[in-house]
């Protein structure tokens, strides 16, 4: 036994190579497992955070921006009935504001002698009690909307083609329809909508003194003050910037003490449903029941 072991290690340089061999293939090996397993990424049980996709989202911006050309971008212009629907019928279904009513074919015979390009600068600018309606609709989608309203009211304007490049922005201007001369002075347009909360001022039993902190209070939680100043200007403040049909005037404290005396949720109610002149939601039927609450909450902080 002693002479198999003798025979195996025969010099000291080899016994000194097996000593130095001991120590340093199991340090070698200890040392390729710690960095194997330090360079394996991690997952707790059943989560996923760490995924590209979780990562991405993660540090993707909170807000981002689109470039468009005068009104909301959209793959696609809206046709003329979708835009008379959303931003025309509020005024011109019922006539509100002198606005010539469709298919009234007296009430657009003179308007109608314009051209179609003279009726389409009208609304784009802006004409009367009409604000310009560039920044919710673009010139393309405005001048179907002329056409829808005019044809159906004695007209014959041909749909205007689409523009290239499917921008909703036309680059020629729109061809004017043959008609007879003598053209009088009158807005055609479309006329943006009543805004809400347009309600008699009859006087309310509660004083309004004792309503307006509650509402102050209602009005900034849960209600987007910004969007619905954006919705007011844009929609509303036809009617309640001038105080026509009757709608009370944004900043006339007396006018909307009374309304504001009957709390928050009736006046949102009031004006989802439409009261008097007003159509349902001012005729914006694209806004939602919190989109109506904000612009409510809106006017209501500014005249109180």
């Amino acid at each position: 036994m002693s002479d198999e072991h003798e025979s195996f290690i025969k010099t000291p340089k080899q016994l000194v190579w097996i000593i130095f061999l001991a120590f340093a293939v199991p340090i070698a090996i200890i040392t390729l497992l710690i960095t194997y397993v330090g360079t394996v990424t991690k997952e707790a049980p059943g989560s996923d955070n760490m995924t590209p996709e979780a990562i991405e989202a993660r540090i993707k911006p909170v807000a981002g921006f689109e470039l468009g050309s005068g009104g909301p971008a959209s793959a696609e212009p809206r046709t003329g009935e979708a835009v008379y629907t959303a931003q025309c019928a509020a005024c011109h279904a019922a006539g509100v504001a002198g606005a010539p009513k469709m298919g009234d074919a007296g009430a657009w015979a003179e308007r109608l002698k314009q051209g179609l390009e003279a009726l389409v600068a009208s609304s784009v600018n802006g004409k009367g009690a009409m604000p310009p309606q560039g920044a919710t609709a673009t010139e393309f989608e405005i001048t179907r909307a002329v056409v829808h309203m005019a044809n159906a009211s004695g007209g014959s304007f041909e749909e205007p083609a689409a523009p290239a490049g499917g921008e909703g922005e036309s680059a020629d201007k729109p061809a004017q329809a043959a008609a007879a001369p003598a053209p009088a002075p009158a807005p055609a347009a479309p006329a943006q909508a009543a805004a809400p909360a347009a309600a008699p001022a009859e006087k309310a039993e509660k004083p309004a003194a004792e309503a307006a902190p509650a509402e102050k209070a209602d009005a900034a939680g849960g209600a987007d003050l910004a969007k619905g100043k954006q919705i007011y200007e844009g929609t509303c403040a036809v009617c309640h910037g001038t105080g026509v049909a009757n709608a009370p005037k944004l900043g006339d404290k007396e006018r909307w003490a009374p309304l504001i005396a009957e709390g928050m949720d009736q006046m949102v109610q009031i004006a989802i449903q439409g009261k008097g002149a007003m159509p349902p939601k001012g005729g914006r039927v694209d806004l939602s029941d919190a989109d109506i609450r904000s612009t409510v909450a809106y006017m209501v902080s500014q005249s109180q």
